[in-house]
């Protein structure tokens, strides 16, 4: 059997440096919440693949499921012979997105495309060529994602020209000092100095922005947004990449704000590890490309389809916005006492919606400063002491809490002990 630093050192043989690893563990088995390396040591999962895994490692439920499908088929291609449990799949998308119906649902494998493809049939509908997103934000590392992208390193340093005509905007970030007002500024500005709104066909949005930091749009804005998109005649893009699928407490955050999108994107939760993203929108909007416009040869795998349905059969039996609900107040208790401690002047804001939970580590609470360097060696501590945890934000200094929804409440207990005791290992080492 190889060693970790055995399969490490192969890795950085043969894998290009720019495919970035948070940690050195190298999965050998996953259940539930926990993950046992190469090396045979128990890690707690504080980050599910990203928000893949809500409902956990190995869930019986997807396991049959898929195991199912493969007994018929695992390719024909959808657009060549397209088979049942892809248009089921989508008419249950189209049931529970946050968007007016009727709503009409196209499959792809990733979140990239899911955002390639919405900006595709926003501009199809409209006939025009912008979109607008926010600093901060996260979609995707293929050219449009990127160029969408509000961060330059490492996401879109090296990387350019990128696609023309989108524009980048100011996020109300309350703790860094932004304001709901300050950004419909920044947008009204680049409607009279730079882009009249009958040029825009999309805006698009994180409800929570993920890689950003785990930042929570204020209602009052999602609320002004979609006032301002109606009325210029822009689409409303929720991407609900990292959000959707119960990880908020709701099964899509866009249902936090009492306002819908025009087209919502997915991946992430959609399908519990398998490969599979989708693009839910206005049956108008949808509907605008031509034939042969959308689609990919490996778009709505039938074997992520099959783990789809399962997702979504376990999402509501198992009440996992519920769930959600319960594991985002174990860890924002926790965390808020934490900030609270003396001892720990380290944590200068603490956030969440569901279970989709972040603390923001700062040199001192006083000055606010980010500490990137005091997150990288929490990391470290954590990881060696059997938790999973990562990193997100402009200035890699939040730590962003992940748990699988399917996570008992011991489990969770356990694994912000861990946190805690690495937090403060990092502190002292600091000192």
């Amino acid at each position: 059997m190889a060693t970790s630093a055995e399969l490490q050192a192969r890795r950085v043989a043969a894998v290009p440096r720019g495919v970035g690893n948070v940690t050195q563990i190298f999965a050998k088995t996953a259940k539930n919440a926990e993950i046992w390396s190469e090396d045979g040591k128990r890690y707690i999962d504080f980050g599910a693949g990203i928000a893949v895994v809500n409902t956990g490692h190995q869930h019986p439920r997807l396991v049959k499921a898929v195991e199912d499908q493969l007994k018929s088929f695992s390719h024909v291609c959808f657009q060549v012979t397209p088979y049942e449990n892809y248009v089921s799949l989508a008419e249950r998308l189209n049931a529970v997105a946050p968007v007016p119906g009727p709503a009409k649902t196209m499959l792809a494998s990733t979140g990239a495309e899911a955002v390639e493809n919405a900006v595709k049939v926003a501009r199809a509908f409209t006939g025009r060529s912008g979109i607008i997103s926010f600093a901060g934000g996260f979609h995707g590392r293929t050219l449009m994602g990127m160029a969408l992208t509000g961060k330059v390193v490492p996401y879109k340093k090296g990387y350019g020209p990128f696609p023309a005509d989108v524009y980048n905007v100011e996020f109300p970030n309350l703790y860094h000092g932004g304001s709901c007002e300050q950004s419909i500024k920044s947008l009204k500005s680049l409607f009279k100095h730079t882009a009249d709104p009958s040029s825009i066909a999309g805006i698009i949005i994180e409800p929570v922005q993920g890689e950003g930091g785990f930042n929570i749009v204020p209602k009052d804005f999602m609320v002004a947004l979609r006032s301002l998109c109606d009325d210029h005649g822009i689409l409303l893009i929720a991407d609900e990449i990292q959000t959707g699928f119960a990880r908020t407490g709701k099964m899509f955050a866009m249902e936090h704000y009492g306002v819908k999108a025009d087209v919502v994107t997915m991946a992430k939760g959609l399908a519990g590890g398998l490969p599979l993203s989708a693009i839910v929108g206005r049956a108008d909007v949808m509907d605008a490309s031509n034939p042969g416009g959308l689609g990919g040869t490996y778009a709505g795998n039938p074997l992520a389809c099959a783990s789809a349905h399962a997702v979504l059969d376990v999402i509501a039996e198992e009440k996992l916005c519920d769930r959600a609900n319960a594991i985002g107040k174990i860890i924002m208790d926790r965390c808020s006492a934490l900030q609270n401690n003396s001892n720990l002047n380290c944590i200068g804001d603490v956030r969440g919606l569901g279970a989709m939970c972040a603390v923001e580590l700062v040199k001192d609470k006083a000055s606010g400063e980010p500490a990137p360097e005091l997150t990288a060696a929490l990391l470290k501590s954590a990881s060696d002491r059997g938790l999973i945890l990562l990193s997100c934000g402009t200035y890699g200094n939040v730590i962003r809490f992940l748990v699988p929804l399917t996570a008992s409440d011991d489990l969770v207990r356990e694994g912000m002990d861990v946190f805690e005791a690495a937090l403060t290992d990092a502190v002292a080492k600091a000192a």
